[in-house]
């Protein structure tokens, strides 16, 4: 069904079931890896016919959501989401694209698989098995006259420098970059050979993110936190802009913080959480941060909130922790991965 062929067992394989169940189209991603003496399958499910979440679905903060989708929508410039295998960059990525889908913009996407079908969008997929690969499938997007181009992902030194060439000459590019911060992706891209004064041109936006459990509201009650998390949460509470305190917590008091969790009921199936929600950084590149890519200076968290009022992924967690949505051991427990 997968297409996989079942008397290879030496090396890992990947492949892909489409089924209608009662109605629903549902994908099933299947991964094959060979162990000592056996195989390990794992299959991941996707329900096509709901289509990608839209970006206000997604969990992004409204100063967050702002800032994406003004950038969005410029005619040019590149646009990263990063993140680890699993944060739900792609799911971003659709959810932008579903915003830009108009009848009169040429959108031209590079996927490694195509997860969603968009209607009007021409997708394609890589296949690096007879040399389809990001890098040449971007050669030839250049030639398709398209408006906005979509890279699965930055995998190498040539497809960096061909998504920079992109966005120099007119285009809107949109890919993902595995780093851990917003941050990491400059001397990420600085060490893939994109010269410093090229990605001052080029580079607009850096989201990065995370995916949280969001606490099960059917059995959530109040959560005892203990002191020395609770001086953690406080003093990152504290680097935050008042102005963003105020918009996202207007009833917050650093003496009488409160915080909830699911204990576990039939409908979470004992879990204490419920779907999942993104932890995210927006970073802006703007003229205070060109400068700094074009100096070739080392980023820190410090020198960013300089330029704009940036928030952390570990802040934008432990807000969310504060508004009854997730747990401070979920925001930690996902941190503290990297």
């Amino acid at each position: 069904m997968s297409k996989l062929k079942l008397d290879e067992t030496r090396i890992p394989q990947d492949g892909r079931i489409s089924l209608n169940i009662d109605g629903r189209d549902i994908d099933f991603r299947v991964s094959v890896m060979p162990l000592m003496g056996h195989e390990k399958v794992v299959m991941r499910i996707l329900d096509v016919s709901r289509g990608a979440p839209t970006l206000e679905s997604l969990g992004f903060a409204s100063d967050q959501y702002n800032i994406i989708k003004k950038t969005i929508e410029r005619t040019s410039g590149l646009i990263l989401i990063t993140g680890p295998t699993g944060s739900g960059k792609t799911t971003t990525l659709y959810s932008i694209l579903n915003i830009l889908n108009q009848d009169n913009v040429n959108i031209a996407t590079l996927e490694d698989p195509v997860e969603y079908f968009l209607k009007g969008v021409n997708q394609s997929q890589v296949r690096p098995e007879v040399n389809f690969t990001f890098a040449t499938g971007l050669r030839s997007l250049l030639r398709q006259d398209p408006d906005i181009m979509m890279v699965g992902e930055i995998r190498d030194n040539e497809t960096a420098e061909l998504a920079v060439h992109a966005s120099l000459t007119g285009h809107l590019v949109l890919s993902t970059l595995h780093t851990n911060d917003a941050t990491g992706a400059i001397p990420r891209l600085i060490d893939m050979k994109v010269e410093p004064f090229l990605l001052n041109s080029s580079l607009v936006l850096v989201v990065a993110q995370r995916l949280v459990r969001l606490s099960c509201t059917h059995c959530l009650v109040k959560e005892k936190i203990s002191n020395d998390v609770l001086s953690h949460i406080q003093e990152l509470l504290d680097k935050i802009p008042k102005s963003v305190i105020k918009e996202r917590l207007p009833n917050y008091n650093p003496e009488q913080m409160t915080f909830s969790k699911g204990t576990g009921c039939a409908y979470c199936d004992q879990t204490g959480y419920h779907s999942r929600t993104v932890l995210a950084e927006v970073l802006e590149i703007n003229d205070e941060v060109r400068n700094m890519i074009l100096q070739n200076e080392s980023f820190s968290e410090e020198k960013i909130k300089a330029t704009q009022p940036f928030i952390t992924m570990e802040q934008d967690g432990m807000i969310k922790a504060l508004q009854g949505l997730t747990t401070v051991e979920e925001v930690m427990r996902v941190i503290q991965s990297d």
